[in-house]
């Protein structure tokens, strides 16, 4: 079971050179043991259309960055990896500023075999995205715990396909084949994830894929 973003892939030129265009189990009792008392607000927030926004520039130095998000159950504070994966956070830090996450919806919540909540994608549907790819960065060696929890990582269709879709890894992870960018790691706000994540997900098949039960909206996205 992966993370995967499912959408068409639309490849033209290299920007800059380095951007690329396109478009109750064991691991839910590990989250509620350190899961925060939820207080979330309801949000307005639905599946729409992406924001249109032109290529990012990619310009130097690469330095690490602080992404702040306010969500209708509280902030999530991540540090961005800027000098381990410069490309992908110049452009989640240039779609943060530029509006594109805000009023979207958390679409996707694993509980079985991997822990993840994945957000990122404006349609709420797993295929939305950008007009532009970001290559592989940062690839995680293989270990035992190769997804630590709070690990922040980008979602992709294969090699090369970085969009705006990401996940969070709510419990130790050791699933997921190394093939995701790692691009941050949660500084604050873990316990609402968890918590967000015992509430489970709502899956017709029984596989604990699917859209969290507690809907979870990134309201505002900021990054400095």
């Amino acid at each position: 079971m992966g993370v995967v973003v499912k959408r068409v892939v639309i490849s033209l030129s290299l920007v800059a050179s380095l951007l690329i265009v396109s478009p109750a189990h064991a691991g839910d009792k590990a989250a509620a043991n350190k899961a925060a008392k939820l207080s979330c607000k309801n949000s307005y927030a639905v599946g729409h259309a992406p924001k249109q926004m032109t290529i990012p520039p990619v310009k130097k130095p690469f330095k690490d960055k602080t992404f702040t998000f306010k969500t209708n159950c509280g902030d999530i504070v991540i540090n961005a990896f800027g000098t381990k994966a410069p490309l992908t956070v110049i452009s989640m830090s240039y779609m943060a500023n530029g509006g594109y996450f805000d009023q979207t919806l958390c679409h996707r919540l694993t509980t079985k075999g991997i822990f993840v909540l994945q957000c990122g994608d404006p349609t709420a549907s797993g295929s939305g995205g950008p007009a532009w790819q970001v290559p592989d960065e940062n690839l995680p060696t293989p270990s035992v715990n190769t997804y630590p929890a709070g690990t922040v990582a980008m979602a992709n269709s294969g090699p090369n396909t970085n969009g705006s879709q990401f996940f969070i890894v709510y419990a130790d992870n050791s699933m997921l084949g190394p093939n995701y960018t790692v691009w941050g790691q949660i500084t604050k706000g873990l316990d609402i994830v968890k918590a967000v994540a015992a509430k489970g997900s709502n899956n017709a098949n029984g596989d604990g894929d699917g859209a969290p039960n507690q809907t979870f909206a990134l309201e505002k996205v900021t990054a400095k």
